[in-house]
């Protein structure tokens, strides 16, 4: 494994700040203040502290970088090449459940291209990172999207997400129609995030979602790349990041489900949803 620069250095140390106080304030989920911005959008203390911790380590190891960063939004900084995406906690209603499937996600852009990613899941202490041209890794192990050549083998990703637009929802409703009777299963975990390092690692051989915010996607997408999978919108264009579609796999069934969802896509573009996918 070649050796962790100083950058996924600074990323790593803030990500296990950050989820050694998010694993104490998950053994005590039932005391944590609660607050419902919309339909099956939920934040948390444990959010907020998130948030605080990955700021100011980030902060210290790097002053000026700018953050976009899912509750507080855009932080100006005095370095206009560089910025943080951020999630402090992808999969809020799975934390406020008790259901251990939940990540940090962290990515790094400069000059508005991402150039590295993590995504962290404290609980199982599952670290996927990649950065541009060094390859994907889980800790020290090197990460390769899935083998699997045939969707009828295929194990797809994808949440169902209360979404408010009807022409995305009516979309999504289509082009699951689609795809389960081509696949050999589908799942929805419900930390959009971690789905994507799962595809990264082999473990899911595709997903598709509409109806995320930039947070959710950064990180895995250059996780996803450097893993030899695709990442793009659904209908194929380069960049899904800030688009609010996404869809990814191993290059066999992302080709796939390209044509399939060909098939029964919107007419029109999709805009941004900007929708937390937990």
């Amino acid at each position: 494994m070649p050796a962790v620069s100083a950058l996924m250095n600074v990323m790593i140390r803030a990500a296990e700040k950050a989820g050694r106080g998010l694993v104490r304030d998950f053994g005590e989920v039932e005391q944590l203040q609660v607050s419902v911005k919309g339909p099956g959008d939920f934040v948390s203390a444990a959010d907020k502290r998130a948030e605080e911790t990955l700021i100011r380590e980030l902060n210290e190891a790097r002053p000026g970088f700018r953050f976009l960063i899912e509750e507080s939004g855009e932080i100006h900084g005095s370095d206009p090449r560089h910025r943080w995406i951020i999630d402090p906690l992808d999969g809020t209603t799975n934390f406020l459940n008790g259901i251990p499937y939940w990540c940090i996600a962290i990515a790094c852009e400069k000059d508005g291209e991402i150039i590295a990613g993590l995504i962290y899941n404290p609980v199982s202490d599952e670290m996927f990172h990649a950065e541009k041209g060094g390859g994907a890794f889980m800790r020290h192990k090197r990460l390769r999207v899935s083998g699997t050549k045939q969707l009828s083998t295929a194990v797809i990703g994808h949440n169902l997400l209360c979404l408010s637009r009807p022409q995305a929802h009516q979309a999504t409703m289509a082009q699951t129609a689609a795809i389960m009777p081509r696949v050999a299963a589908m799942r929805g975990f419900g930390a959009m995030a971690l789905d994507l390092a799962y595809v990264a690692a082999g473990r899911l051989d595709g997903f598709w979602q509409y109806g995320f915010s930039p947070w959710d996607a950064a990180a895995g997408y250059i996780i996803i790349r450097e893993a030899g999978g695709f990442v793009s919108e659904i209908d194929g264009a380069t960049n899904p990041i800030f688009k609010g579609n996404i869809l990814a796999g191993n290059p066999s069934i992302y080709e796939e489900m390209k044509a399939v969802f060909k098939t029964c896509g919107p007419k029109k573009s999709i805009k941004n949803t900007a929708q937390k996918t937990g």
